[in-house]
């Protein structure tokens, strides 16, 4: 009887795991991965893509990301007339401006940043922008004479940031924000953030480089990945595992303007006025997208030396750079190379 009682016990937990295993089998669902396609915003290239329970919930993260990133073009394009950052560049000097939070956050930042590298990142570096600028139609290289004349109305410390009243005002007469070095990054986290409100599995958010993943990557890979683009071929230098991670690249390679043999970075120093020369690219990997933006604008500034000492002094942020000089060689910061997919 003891058997009979032992097999007929066998027998019902091997039923309950059958069913158990059928029941499972049946409530997994293979998540939904959408793709937006590449889109022109924000002056650049942008993708969206979102892993969800269904398609329906995957479009709907993609569309809150959208929106997201719409706003911060509204607000921060300083080519449109109608912007926010427009208006403060016409009218600072003469009066404060209020601005909205999302402009006034990035603001802020913006001064930490600068303020954290010693002027290397500069937000005010407008006047200088618009002088190479001109550069790219006419073809004409700025003078010394201007770029000294520009740089006088240059300097973070100039705007008067208030908090109460959340206000800009400008200390110097012609001085001109270009949000281009952060902007980017922002409009880059808070659409991840949208994305993440909706409860999707995972995510990633790519504005011309600068980007951020989260959660589950779509399958089958087991990592979010991305390729690092040599800045002097049609090939990738390495590729890059970005789980819960965010990562901006700047370099001479993807806007620049070239004259009598010489290529001419659209990053510039906020100290000379020049363009940014000794490093042709620079990677940062950080816990932010907004983080990795300025950094390597700043990096890019500072050159190899005092810029991978500033991101070795920081926590949780890595660099990848290469040297104008020796362009076939990847340089890493410490922790670096711990990232890299083989």
């Amino acid at each position: 009887m003891k058997v009979k009682l032992d097999v007929l016990f066998g027998l019902l937990l091997s039923g309950l795991y059958i069913a158990t295993a059928v029941w499972v089998h049946r409530q997994y669902k293979p998540p939904a991965v959408e793709n937006s396609g590449f889109h022109l915003m924000m002056g650049t290239v942008v993708q969206v893509t979102a892993v969800a329970d269904n398609p329906a919930a995957a479009r709907r993260a993609i569309q809150a990301a959208f929106d997201v990133l719409q706003n911060v073009q509204r607000t921060m394009n300083d080519r449109d007339p109608n912007s926010e950052l427009s208006q403060i560049n016409q009218t600072a000097f003469e009066q404060e401006v209020q601005v909205s939070p999302d402009l006034f956050a990035v603001l802020c930042a913006a001064r930490q940043y600068s303020q954290l590298t010693n002027g290397a990142f500069d937000s005010t570096v407008g006047p200088l922008v618009a002088l190479w600028r001109r550069m790219e139609t006419t073809g004409i290289e700025p003078t010394p004479e201007e770029i000294q004349e520009a740089r006088r109305r240059v300097g973070y410390e100039k705007v008067i940031l208030n908090p109460t009243q959340q206000t800009v005002r400008f200390e110097a007469e012609g001085m001109r924000l270009d949000l281009g070095g952060i902007a980017k990054g922002y409009a880059v986290d808070a659409a991840i953030g949208a994305m993440k409100e909706l409860g999707i599995r995972g995510g990633m958010v790519d504005v011309g480089g600068n980007i951020r993943c989260f959660g589950t990557p779509p399958p089958p890979a087991k990592h979010w990945t991305i390729g690092l683009q040599n800045p002097r071929a049609e090939a990738l230098s390495a590729k890059i595992r970005l789980d819960e991670l965010a990562v901006a690249t700047s370099g001479d390679y993807r806007r620049f303007v070239e004259k009598g043999g010489k290529r001419f970075s659209h990053i510039l120093n906020p100290a000379t006025g020049e363009s940014a020369a000794e490093l042709i690219s620079v990677t940062i990997l950080a816990p932010s997208a907004m983080e990795a933006d300025a950094l390597s604008t700043a990096v890019s500034v500072l050159g190899r030396e005092k810029g991978l000492a500033l991101i070795e002094s920081l926590p949780e942020v890595e660099a990848i750079v290469i040297a104008a000089d020796k362009p076939e060689e990847l340089i890493f910061t410490s922790g670096a190379a711990a990232y890299l997919l083989k």
